[in-house]
């Protein structure tokens, strides 16, 4: 890995565009509005932005469900809107990366037509087709992350089709040497139109056992882990991804980013993988580095929010990272509930801290800046596909339109016209609301950015947890001796609703208050011992005073 490459300390904005901005007057966000948003959004400080689904779709589930992988829907513009969005972008130093979803099609896409045409039709083997099981059943037990059969059989040819998701949605069949062309393909064309990268979608499903064996039964506790996924939870998935011939795929991509751009790894993957057991996850980067570039980390969506819990997640997954490899921390997900809603209001700032300083590269979703909480959304108003299946568990709450200002509809769409889902504000208002108040999380999120970009101990750094007093997650991040001097930070998130002393925390080292969740516009006045409820602080050393044996310091605060 070349240690100088941009995303090994990026931080990377999710932007879902259905909800981001509209500016047709449909109620549905779209691509010119990411345009007309890139000023705010490098404002902000990140590095780059990645793209949900915005391709020719049927939208049975939001653009996951492609008819097209190289045309843009008209639902979000068109192919010169994307170009814009990509000069736009380039023009303020931002990068693209997009969602690549390599598993399925749409059942309306060109190819699946085609390979439903029979046995003969020369794409049949593009999609995974098997006969009846001896009773007339599926070809096995699998079943889809919606909860529902994994096959549907097709009257004509009498035959089941495979789909991980939606009967609308047929699984390609990745063994089949020509879909592989064909997907590279796809992908080829997006980094010639300028992209940065990828995101890739249910990376692991790509791979499934060839003899197609059964999952089985899931054991009592064995899924606690992740959040709750109804029907889906029944097995352990086992047989329906991840079998070991994908690693071969995933080099075959390196290889193809690769040989974009003047060095190897400008152009990059992220892998959506849903996996827990980290030694597994840590395998998609490749044995020598050469698959995924991030494997996406999801755990800290689905740990407690208590110091020791969040502690133990971060060093088991350091600790499983491969010699040089870039570990990822995603806080907040279209998928997820939202952060301010998963841990409380109060605590949305800390995660906010949690997120910006911890090693590595980190993804922030699209409202999380606000602390944007999920959307009271009634049950007759539900849009998502898995939500209507599985009721209570809507993907939708965490999916509401960003609000910009205080006039109608928040600004997301046209006075008069109704938002695709409803509309909610976050405790501290809308995002100009925010940018007028210095305490807002807003304020707090541009400066944990600026701090992450000036402050060398948070690019390469090295990290380092504090036995601190109970309920408080403390930690150093110093800068490597190879990258030459620079002041160590000291991190203290109060994850608890009652006020606590840091006690010998500060005993080692004279430390200053250098930013506070709570007035993160302030200069450090103090360096007060003390925690408020709810607070988090980043703390710098001290300067000498005027002995030079540091035996008297400034003036400001006595720690």
């Amino acid at each position: 890995m070349n240690r100088h490459s941009w995303w090994h300390d990026a931080v990377i904005y999710h932007v879902y565009p259905r909800s981001f901005l509209d500016t047709n007057g449909d109620g549905v966000g779209d691509l010119c509005g990411i345009s007309r948003r890139i000023p705010y959004l490098a404002s902000l400080g990140i590095d780059a932005l990645w793209l949900s689904p915005f391709f020719s779709s049927p939208m049975e589930d939001f653009g996951y469900d492609i008819r097209d992988h190289t045309a843009v829907d008209p639902l979000f513009g068109n192919a010169a809107d994307f170009d814009e969005l990509i000069d736009t972008a380039h023009g303020h130093g931002l990068r693209i990366l997009i969602d690549y979803v390599p598993n399925h099609t749409a059942g309306e896409h060109p190819w699946f037509q085609e390979s439903r045409r029979g046995p003969g039709s020369h794409r049949r083997d593009w999609y995974t087709w098997r006969d009846p099981a001896p009773d007339g059943g599926p070809p096995n037990n699998w079943i889809t992350l919606f909860g529902e059969p994994a096959w549907t059989r097709d009257t004509e040819s009498d035959q089941y089709y495979l789909h991980s998701f939606l009967p609308s949605m047929p699984d390609l069949n990745w063994r089949n040497p020509a879909v592989r062309d064909a997907m590279f393909d796809v992908a080829r064309y997006w980094l010639d139109r300028g992209v940065d990268g990828f995101r890739v979608d249910c990376a692991p499903l790509l791979a499934k056992d060839p003899e197609l064996r059964d999952n089985p039964p899931a054991a009592a506790g064995t899924l606690a882990h992740h959040r709750p996924m109804g029907a889906y939870d029944s097995q352990r998935h086992l047989n329906d991804q991840g079998h070991r011939d994908i690693h071969e795929i995933y080099r075959d991509f390196r290889a193809l980013l690769d040989s974009y751009g003047d060095t190897p790894g400008e152009r990059i993957a992220l892998g959506e993988i849903h996996e827990y057991d980290w030694t597994a996850w840590s395998r998609y980067f490749g044995r020598d580095l050469d698959e995924i570039h991030l494997p996406l980390n999801f755990g800290l969506l689905q740990t407690r929010w208590q110091s020791q819990a969040v502690r133990e997640l971060v060093q088991a997954v350091l600790g499983a990272l491969p010699h040089g490899a870039v570990p990822s921390w995603v806080m907040g997900s279209h998928d997820d509930p939202r952060v301010a809603s998963r841990v409380g209001a109060a605590q949305a700032p800390n995660a906010m801290m949690l997120l910006l300083t911890l090693p590595g590269t980190a993804l922030l979703y699209n409202g999380d800046e606000l602390g944007l909480p999920d959307a009271d959304i009634a049950p007759a108003d539900i849009r998502d596909p898995w939500g209507l299946r599985n009721p209570g568990l809507s993907r939708d709450p965490a999916r509401s339109p960003m609000p910009w200002h205080g006039g109608p509809n928040a600004g997301f769409t046209t006075p008069g016209t109704q938002p695709w889902l409803p509309l909610t504000l976050p405790p501290g208002g809308t995002v100009a609301a925010q940018e007028a108040d210095p305490r807002s999380l807003l304020s707090l999120t541009r400066a944990l950015l600026t701090l992450r970009r000036n402050h060398p101990a948070l690019g390469a750094g090295t990290l380092a947890f504090l036995d601190g007093p109970p309920g408080v997650l403390a930690y150093t991040r110093s800068t490597p001796p190879q990258t030459g001097p620079g002041r160590p930070l000291m991190v203290t998130l109060n994850l608890t609703d009652r006020a606590i002393h840091l006690g010998r925390l500060l005993a080692d080292r004279r430390w200053e208050r250098h930013l506070t969740t709570t007035a993160p516009a302030a200069a450090a006045s103090t360096c007060s011992p003390v925690l408020a409820p709810d607070e988090g602080a980043v703390w710098t050393p001290q300067p000498p005073g005027p002995h030079q044996d540091g035996s008297a310091t400034s003036a400001r605060s006595q720690c």
